[in-house]
């Protein structure tokens, strides 16, 4: 019983199961047991407990080498992007999902593509090789993707991304309900004259448009046309946005209200109402999105904005491909979409009265 398990020192000082058999004062074949996921039944829990106690005691972690001959598995995931491995702002999703990967006795082997579909498919055929348990592919915006060669031979799933083909299992933000959160915090404080700034026609910019038009149907309210101004999300955008509604427009005729695709552009917007001498709630109340580290805490004012869950995506993507390689069958194509909460600062206040 767990002879494949390490049983004697290995003189690294890493502590073996043999260890916590001794120190538990149980056999070997219990400390087994209770890691093999066989102790129900052949072990009482308060056996198990102390064997878990002492095993934390140690540190001792199941050699996942031995684990791997019983069972066929690597306990290796691999994770697929398109860029964001490379860039800071969507580095949550990857924490989470590893650290879900590690709270579950499995490593996750990172590949990122910069963008390149090749890369993409010789990065999954080489995870393939390398016998990793399943797979996700995350991408660094929503949107609509091309799946990778080779993904449907093992368990895989998608974060931050829809399969064109409708495949493969997707782990998304909800953008429609994040646009009505955003509309129903200003219409909540008072506000009628909304407006939306910055995006183009990506799904993101699509959804979160009709969630906020839904919020304000259900209340009477509508947007202008003229008053919902794209340009792309970058600071440019919504500082060209926010003097295109705002510069010699008078109070009783301008927005008092606005939704930001984004935190950059929320910036730029923000940028635009100190140079034209708005204040920014007491006048105009901004919302941001995505809530970007390093970024939407530290602008002035400290930025309300709709976070974009990307540490939950990588954990309910990790968790699900990691019950899908436990049960066997591969899950079904379905979208999983995940809240988007408000995170409460200081640039979101009353309508104005004036």
């Amino acid at each position: 019983m767990g002879g494949a398990e390490e049983s004697r020192s290995t003189g690294t000082g890493r502590p073996t199961s043999r260890d916590v058999a001794r120190l538990a004062g149980v056999s070997h074949t219990a400390v087994s047991f209770v890691f093999n996921g066989r102790a129900e039944g052949n072990l009482s829990p308060a056996t198990q407990e102390r064997i878990r106690q002492v095993a934390a005691q140690l540190g001792y972690r199941p050699d996942p080498v031995a684990r791997g001959l019983r069972s066929r598995r690597t306990a290796v995931i691999g994770l697929v992007t398109d860029e964001i491995a490379s860039s800071p702002f969507a580095g949550r999703l990857l924490r989470g999902a590893m650290e879900t990967a590690w709270d579950n006795d499995h490593l996750v082997l990172t590949v990122d593509s910069g963008g390149d579909p090749a890369k993409e498919d010789a990065a999954v055929a080489e995870l393939l090789n390398r016998r990793v348990d399943g797979i996700i592919y995350a991408a660094m915006s929503l949107r609509r993707v091309r799946v990778p060669e080779g993904l449907h031979r093992t368990h895989s799933v998608l974060a931050n991304c829809l399969p064109e083909d409708d495949s493969l299992p997707a782990v998304v933000p909800a953008e429609r309900a994040g646009g009505r959160t955003a509309a129903r915090l200003l219409l909540a404080a008072g506000h009628r004259r909304l407006a939306v700034i910055g995006g183009l026609d990506d799904i993101a910019s699509v959804e979160r448009t009709r969630g906020f038009r839904d919020a304000l149907r259900a209340e009477g309210v509508t947007v202008p046309k003229e008053w919902i101004v794209r340009g792309g999300g970058e600071i440019s955008a919504g500082y060209a946005g926010a003097l295109r509604l705002l510069d010699g427009v008078e109070p009783g005729r301008r927005p008092t209200g606005v939704l930001c695709y984004n935190d950059r552009v929320a910036a730029g917007v923000l940028h635009a109402a100190t140079r034209l001498g708005i204040d920014v709630p007491a006048d105009l109340s901004v919302v941001g999105y995505d809530d970007q580290e390093h970024m939407a805490a530290f602008l002035t004012p400290p930025l309300t904005s709709i976070a974009l869950p990307h540490r939950a995506m990588g954990e309910a993507a990790a968790r699900l491909l990691l019950d899908a390689i436990e049960a066997g069958p591969t899950p079904p194509a379905t979208v999983r979409r995940l809240a988007c909460p408000v995170v409460s600062r200081a640039s979101v206040g009353p309508v104005p009265t004036r």
